[in-house]
């Protein structure tokens, strides 16, 4: 359940981060992509570690607001699984079609 969380909140961070504020993406980094511990944050930025989680939980709440608003992780997932599908079919039915091959990567790229 906590690596589902970290990856999920990693994940929203990554689509969602630049409408946060600098202290928002500041703590939220060190908690979930460096694997900071709260108290380690705190003694950083000289506040108490209730402030830190505080601010984390908060900042949690807003992310998971934007997506209820603006699904772009949703969205993302259910293209990346479809260009996933699509790709297994050309493999499978259209081998030998390179310009189709082609397309299919181009459109995995854009994913990135």
């Amino acid at each position: 359940m906590a690596i589902e969380k970290t990856n999920r909140i990693n994940a929203l961070f990554e689509f969602y981060e630049p409408l946060l504020t600098s202290k928002q993406m500041e703590y939220l980094a060190l908690y979930y992509r460096d694997d900071y511990s709260l108290g380690e944050i705190a003694e950083n930025y000289q506040i108490s570690r209730q402030a830190v989680y505080d601010n984390i939980r908060r900042t949690e709440t807003i992310l998971e607001s934007y997506e209820k608003k603006l699904h772009l992780l949703q969205n993302f997932q259910e293209q990346s699984q479809r260009t996933d599908e699509l790709q297994s079919y050309v493999q499978k039915n259209y081998p030998d079609d390179k310009a189709l091959s082609r397309l299919v990567e181009q459109l995995e790229e854009l994913e990135e």
